[in-house]
């Protein structure tokens, strides 16, 4: 087992991050229970500043739905982005946070073939997957979560100013990607890892190409929402034209999603607009609608 030290690019993720938010702080520790769940205790006791927050092991990491994300040192990217936001909408917050992940580790898409790396895809609402040749697999996931008071004014002012005359609260984005290749004991879908896409890429050289611009994104999203990134998301979309199960029991066509982050799907009682975080939605055998 490799036991030498990880050396992370905080100095230069500051260097790139400060300018847009006066206050950020980068911070990186050995081992936590959850990077959400400590920048998220930090605000209830008002420590609302902007902060990247690091974890090398997690012993309590947290997904959507209360899934479960652990991982040993250096065989996953775990991470929390914690800042004042004030958008108009927050409608499709976790999309935009995939769109700029994914064009991060992988710009441009590679056509489909053989020899080609895996495609980094995104999947409604919070997922990135992996597609290729071995099918679906699943690369990492996003959770948003938002405190709910309004952040104090001192630390709103570190951080942008709202453009749209809103209040700003504490949202944390936490990302978990995996490195490595791992296990797929005990998963619903096989595990996909950085290596398909860029043998050799590590969490620190991946951590130092997705922050800087998921910064600029989040700025963009407060002054104008998830509409401008919407062509983005569907260029990586992984379930549009797939026939689908959603965990209501209802099945259909996906269709995209619309300019306010909402996936479309078409079931035999017609096009539905799906919004809710709490249904969970799956590519299945079902004919399509």
């Amino acid at each position: 087992m490799n036991t030498a030290p990880i050396r992370w690019p905080a100095e230069a993720i500051w260097e790139a991050v400060s300018p847009l938010l006066p206050g950020f702080t980068v911070e990186v520790l050995p081992t936590i229970d959850s990077t959400n769940t400590e920048l998220m205790r930090r605000a209830r006791n008002c420590q609302c500043e902007p902060t990247l927050l690091v974890a090398e092991q997690q012993t309590a990491g947290r997904g959507r739905l209360g899934r479960v994300w652990q991982s040993d040192a250096g065989a996953s990217l775990m991470m929390s982005l914690g800042l004042p936001l004030a958008p108009k909408d927050w409608s499709g917050l976790s999309l935009a946070v995939g769109v700029s992940v994914a064009e991060s580790l992988q710009p441009v898409p590679p056509p489909r073939g053989g020899g080609q790396p895996a495609c980094v895809g995104l999947k409604w609402p919070n997922d990135l997957w992996l597609g290729g040749p071995d099918g679906d697999r699943k690369l990492g996931g996003i959770l948003v979560e938002t405190a709910s008071f309004v952040v104090p004014q001192a630390a709103a002012s570190q951080g942008s100013s709202p453009p749209n005359n809103s209040t700003a609260r504490y949202v944390v984005v936490g990302i978990g990607i995996n490195v490595l290749p791992r296990s797929a004991e005990g998963m619903s879908m096989p595990p996909g890892s950085l290596q398909e896409v860029e043998p050799g890429l590590d969490a620190p050289a991946a951590l130092l190409r997705i922050v800087p611009p998921l910064v600029t994104m989040l700025q963009a999203f407060e002054g104008y929402g998830f509409a401008p990134m919407q062509p983005r998301f569907a260029a990586r979309d992984v379930l549009q034209g797939r026939a689908v199960t959603l965990s209501d029991g209802h099945t259909g066509t996906a269709h995209g999603v619309g300019d306010d982050g909402a996936l479309l799907v078409h079931t035999a009682g017609g096009m539905q607009a799906i919004t809710s975080s709490e249904i969970s939605v799956r590519p299945s055998a079902v004919p399509p609608v």
